[in-house]
């Protein structure tokens, strides 16, 4: 049974909400940073092979099973982008006020504006693990053009959830945590080490 694990990410929000979720099960969760690995690039096509890249990384440097995610937004009129290059959708430095700029943009003058964010976790017992345990979430919204709200990150202000009407930005946390792709996801994987204990 997993103990102690490396979360594959900088992000010290993830680390929060890994730790909270993970210590239930007895699994103590260090960010990679804290064992001096750095974090690696995303450079494949789909948010599994770079979940993989980034836990693999991890677990391989730390000698440790590594947690690792990848997420993102599909809009179906961009047949499925920004997806991987969500983070970096108006290039570099990344920047959330651009890349909300560059969508809305993208989507003038078309109707059909459904999206889903999207995320995929991957846990690797060990560097080489040819069994990775995978979870996936999705969260059904539709894009709008005016932003609403003042919570959230990324492209939640224009994301319009379709069950409660209101932007990822206005849910209340805890109602965001049940509704997201990455809440999802996360009660997806923790039923899975339930499940391997």
């Amino acid at each position: 049974m997993i103990r102690r694990l490396v979360l594959a990410s900088g992000n010290s929000g993830k680390l929060r909400e890994f730790r909270r979720l993970l210590a239930p099960l007895g699994i103590e969760v260090v960010a990679q940073a804290e064992l001096g690995i750095a974090e690696t690039g995303e450079p494949h096509h789909t948010f599994v092979e770079n979940a993989l890249a980034k836990a693999r990384h991890a677990s391989s440097l730390a000698h440790l099973p590594a947690l690792a995610d990848d997420s993102g937004i599909c809009v179906d009129a961009l047949n499925g982008a920004p997806g991987v290059q969500s983070a970096r959708f108006a290039g570099e430095p990344p920047s959330d006020a651009r890349n909300n700029a560059k969508l809305v943009e993208k989507l003038a003058g078309i109707a059909d504006r459904r999206a889903h964010y999207y995320c995929t976790l991957a846990l690797m017992r060990h560097g080489d693990d040819p069994e990775p345990v995978l979870a996936e979430g999705r969260w059904e919204g539709t894009i709008i053009d005016l932003p609403r709200g003042s919570g959230g990150f990324g492209y939640d202000p224009h994301f319009l959830d379709v069950e409660t009407g209101l932007t990822g930005a206005e849910l209340p946390l805890e109602k965001k945590n049940e509704l997201s792709h990455r809440g999802k996801a996360i009660r997806s994987l923790v039923a899975r080490l339930k499940s391997m204990r």
